[in-house]
């Protein structure tokens, strides 16, 4: 049992296709939930939450891991920190604050850009080249987000209006373009090893912010909502979503993987549609076609 167990781990961790497609889908549902406990939740306190959580989950699984790694661990700590402050901790807080002030609409045009942006943190900070193949699946797949968040209405971008949020979010995914761009440079040790330093360095360098934060007026509520927030946004957008990012990146390198991005705004009308009782429209299924055909040539094979 524990053999078969251990070849089907290992077929999903080789599959970077699936692993890409579920990361997408576990931070569609952590944008979802931002915007519902937008106001409830305090931002740097889910982010602290959702990393500290995520390392004490993680802990039984990794102690072995850990400690047969710490040299690797002490030895590249520097690398570590790096990453898991920019794709950690001011990433994931960046978000949560971002969906305080702005409106999913601009989000999702806005996330659409990121693999846009990983391709030229690639290309500034290592010289990294995209195929023609690449570019045009990048710019079909985003023609698909832009066909869902218009609602199929070109006159929608029209009515589009920045506010700090947005300014928030846009820097954010600046931030998340250096981070991938720098996950080739992850120092070698067990992946269980890597995301549970990752996930405490991260919790670690928010929590001051939370004091400061819980300090001004805007602490956790002892409620269901935080307590659900917090198992959700620990367990999948940040232990599973990064662990299926970083190995996805690993397996295809992070301009292919960043196509994949552009699966998470329409994930988000498919579950607004299941759980939000909204209709799904003929250009919810257009959009889905594009996204799909888009992310299909992008995450081909460099020429």
């Amino acid at each position: 049992m524990t053999t078969e167990r251990n070849g089907v781990l290992a077929r999903l961790l080789g599959n970077a296709y699936l692993l890409l497609a579920l990361t997408a889908l576990f931070w569609s549902g952590n944008h979802i939930l931002g915007r519902a406990i937008a106001g409830h939740v305090p931002p740097f306190g889910i982010s602290m939450a959702r990393w500290l959580v995520g390392a004490i989950v993680l802990w039984p699984f990794a102690h072995r891991h850990v400690r047969r790694d710490w040299p690797a661990i002490r030895g590249n700590l520097g690398m570590i920190a790096f990453l898991a402050l920019t794709g950690g901790a001011v990433f994931g807080a960046g978000q949560y604050l971002g969906l305080q002030y702005t409106t999913a609409l601009n989000v999702s045009v806005m996330n659409s850009l990121a693999p846009v942006m990983i391709a030229t943190a690639g290309a500034i900070l290592f010289r990294d080249r995209l195929a023609p193949v690449q570019m045009g699946g990048i710019a079909v797949s985003l023609l698909g987000v832009l066909v869902v968040v218009t609602r199929g209405d070109p006159d929608v971008l029209h009515g589009l209006a920045f506010n700090i949020g947005d300014l928030i979010i846009m820097a954010n995914m600046m931030v998340w373009a250096v981070y991938c761009a720098f996950l080739r440079l992850k120092p070698r040790m067990h992946w269980l090893s890597f995301i549970w330093a990752f996930s405490l360095v991260s919790g670690l360098a928010t929590l001051p912010v939370h004091v400061w934060e819980a300090a001004s007026g805007f602490p956790f509520r002892a409620d269901g909502i935080t307590f659900l927030s917090i198992l959700y946004v620990a367990i999948f957008p940040s232990i599973l979503g990064f662990l299926f990012w970083n190995r996805g990146v690993e397996l295809i390198g992070a301009n292919r993987a960043g196509a994949f991005l552009h699966l998470t705004p329409i994930y988000s009308a498919l579950l607004a549609t299941a759980l939000l009782g909204e209709h799904l429209m003929l250009y919810h299924v257009l959009g889905f076609g594009l996204i799909l055909a888009g992310v299909r040539f992008a995450a081909g094979k460099p020429a």
